[in-house]
């Protein structure tokens, strides 16, 4: 197949993924991908593979590919095609959860030296390496790789990217419990969508609705958080999106949680386990655990509480994720002081505080602990963040933190 022809058969592909055709779409591009003979026609082939089996939530093939596309980029000796496949190869072990992987693939990106193309690519390094970062609740280093990427969209003016960092910011914030920054952001992304997403793929909308609802259920604000989820949810079904599905039955078991009505959470939980499982999705697994063990403990079933900890600590140790520790942590401090173990709770109690240093998760004015409960945050241009109320009293006389 000739390079012409191999062109003709990537657009067939693209038309025909575009109209919701995945399969016919994937039998095309695994076509060229036999009998193209064209090392660049190749690379771009495999750049779709990889994005159609991220979509399908299919990680490990997603992997597969960028592993051969990083084979086919060293064969064109062209230090752009390089750098574009170690960010799939960062992108696809940040989906699989391998987020020191991750990391050390992102850092061999920006220490290439490509032209142009790999310096509009730095914007998606940094935002693939601070959603690594958070997945190991290293929230400093994060919060400035999400700047650092909000700083290469507005330079490149990337308003998809912009929408991307925007929805991993509503995430962060999330974590550390500052809500209005949490519907802040994914309601700017939401934004960017309505103005210049027209020509965007639908999963632009849906990601800042997802995040949205998250917010609005922090803030209690289970009507609106419902409205959200259930367009979130009704465009990652039309477009056969795993993941999406898998963290919207999640969200939609958490209002229910919320609502306390746990009858209908638990089958919510249930059908979002599979998908998280089947996708290999563990730091999303963690966060089913986290809600079916809240559920446990509303219906005082304590001894089916600690088996969902269980496994959910397995996992958070595993992936490094402490942030997921120490509410298990925190989760097991309330069974144990109900059960009346003295020595467990207090064995818990060390260790949740082991977790707050060692994520350095406190005000370094007030002293007080950050991520207890909603609270007005302040990064400053260190990225080293502060109670807001501090900043204001205090005054910036420079980080306490970092001097």
């Amino acid at each position: 197949m000739g390079q012409d022809q191999t062109k003709q058969q990537i657009e067939k592909g693209l038309h025909l993924y575009q109209s919701n055709q995945t399969e016919k779409a994937l039998q095309v591009w695994m076509r060229v991908l036999e009998k193209s003979a064209d090392p660049a026609g190749r690379f771009r082939v495999l750049g779709c593979l990889i994005t159609a089996h991220a979509e399908m939530g299919r990680y490990k093939d997603m992997l597969k590919f960028a592993v051969v596309q990083i084979d086919t980029a060293r064969e064109l000796e062209d230090p752009d095609y390089l750098t574009e496949s170690y960010l799939n190869l960062a992108r696809s072990n940040e989906k699989l959860c391998e987020f020191q992987k991750t990391i050390s693939y992102c850092k061999t990106c920006l220490n290439m030296q490509g032209t142009t193309v790999s310096l509009q690519l730095n914007g998606q390094v940094s935002l693939s390496m601070g959603n690594a970062f958070l997945g190991l609740s290293i929230f400093q280093k994060a919060l400035e790789c999400f700047e650092k990427a909000l700083r290469y969209a507005h330079n490149n003016d990337d308003k998809m990217l912009e929408c991307r960092v925007c929805c991993s910011l509503g995430n962060f914030y999330a974590q550390i419990k500052d809500y209005e920054k949490a519907l802040f952001f994914p309601c700017k992304a939401a934004e960017l969508v309505n103005d210049y997403g027209k020509g965007w793929s639908l999963k632009y909308r849906a990601m800042s609705q997802y995040h949205m609802a998250v917010a609005y259920r922090k803030l209690g604000r289970l009507a609106d958080a419902m409205d959200c989820c259930e367009e979130s949810m009704k465009i990652a079904l039309q477009h056969g999106d795993r993941p999406l599905q898998a963290l919207c039955l999640l969200c939609f078991a958490d209002i229910h949680r919320s609502r306390k009505d746990v009858q209908t959470a638990f089958p919510r939980y249930d059908s979002s386990m599979s998908i998280m499982t089947e996708i290999g999705n563990r730091l999303g697994l963690i966060q089913v655990l986290l809600g079916v063990t809240k559920c446990w403990m509303s219906k005082k079933e304590l001894d089916k509480a600690l088996e969902s900890i269980e496994k959910a600590q397995e996992l958070a140790e595993g992936l490094g994720n402490k942030l997921g520790l120490l509410k298990l942590h925190c989760l097991c401090e309330r069974i144990y002081r109900t059960k009346g173990q003295q020595r467990e709770l207090r064995d818990h109690v060390v260790k949740f505080h082991e977790c707050v240093e060692e994520m350095e998760l406190y005000c370094g004015m007030c002293g007080e602990s950050i991520g207890e409960k909603n609270n007005q945050l302040q990064a400053l241009p260190c990225s080293h963040f502060f109670h807001f109320k501090c900043l204001q009293t205090n005054g910036t006389r420079g980080c306490p933190n970092c001097r």
